[in-house]
């Protein structure tokens, strides 16, 4: 039997899961761009919930496809060359495993997954994939990711890029303490932003602020290049890199949309070649 063959793909779809498989193979044909959210499951202070980096890689992976699709009607291009693909929401977090709430599937696991997936869309006929990640420790395990590929699949166009680390402007911009980092004024500006009720604002409270206070050890490790690590319960008994009493919604939306314009930006090269 004759399978049917289809010439647009809905106009509100946005998500790869939700596509039907004639839309996939559309979608295909037209080298659409995919978007993998990837985060984790591990501790996040006091006040901010476990999900974090997960909440927060989705809510710019669809901020961006929505844009990217808003351009593309403006110039009337082909209809849904972005889609987001459901979300990997285990990470990299041995450094956070002391801390309740923590869910580590370690390096290994999530090189293995990511590249699993990878693997199937390049040989179902995808070429470019941008992954977005919302959690720091994902990305020596992207790297080498990355350049596994190169082996594999030297055609594939394999992307991947933080959240909070492309917004320099908006995060210059914050009223920081000498350390800051996770949990802190970022990130917990960025999550009242999103969505305020998920943020527990009564039970934000700081925790490593100042080099001075940390051991030996946990001090050099705030050193970015000789690079070492600890575990996040040496830096604070709540695991928090800065003081999140400071976050607001307003400054949020600023790192957030600086976030997503960069990667659309990106995301227009990409969807060039």
């Amino acid at each position: 039997m004759t399978r049917p063959t289809i010439t647009e793909i809905r106009p509100h779809v946005r998500n790869y899961a939700e596509l039907t498989s004639l839309e996939v193979e559309l979608a295909k044909d037209r080298s659409s761009l995919l978007v993998l959210p990837v985060g984790a499951c591990e501790q996040h202070g006091d006040g901010l919930p476990l999900g974090t980096d997960n909440i927060r890689a989705a809510h710019v992976a669809h901020a961006v496809v929505d844009k990217l699709a808003a351009i593309d009607k403006l110039d009337a291009g082909d209809q849904g060359r972005a889609f987001v693909l459901p979300s990997v929401d285990y990470g990299v977090s041995p450094h956070h495993r002391f801390l309740p709430g923590t869910i580590n599937i370690g390096p290994q696991l999530f090189i293995d997954l990511v590249t699993s997936i990878v693997h199937q869309l390049a040989d179902a006929g995808f070429d470019r994939l941008l992954v977005i990640t919302g959690h720091g420790g994902n990305l020596a395990a992207l790297g080498v990711i990355q350049q596994s590929l190169l082996a594999t699949h030297p055609d594939f166009v394999f992307a991947y890029a933080p959240v909070s680390a492309l917004a320099t402007e908006a995060t210059a911009a914050l009223p920081r303490t000498e350390i800051s980092g996770h949990c802190g004024e970022s990130e917990t500006s960025q999550m009242l932003a999103i969505d305020e009720s998920l943020v527990d604002t009564d039970h934000l409270n700081p925790g490593a602020t100042r080099l001075d206070d940390l051991d030996p050890r946990a001090r050099l490790s705030r050193t970015k290049s000789p690079s070492t690590a600890v575990t996040f319960d040496r830096y604070a008994d709540n695991g928090v890199l800065g003081d999140p009493r400071t976050a607001t919604a307003t400054a949020g939306e600023g790192i957030l949309g600086e976030v997503v314009d960069r990667l659309v930006a990106y995301c227009q090269e990409l969807q060039r070649l």
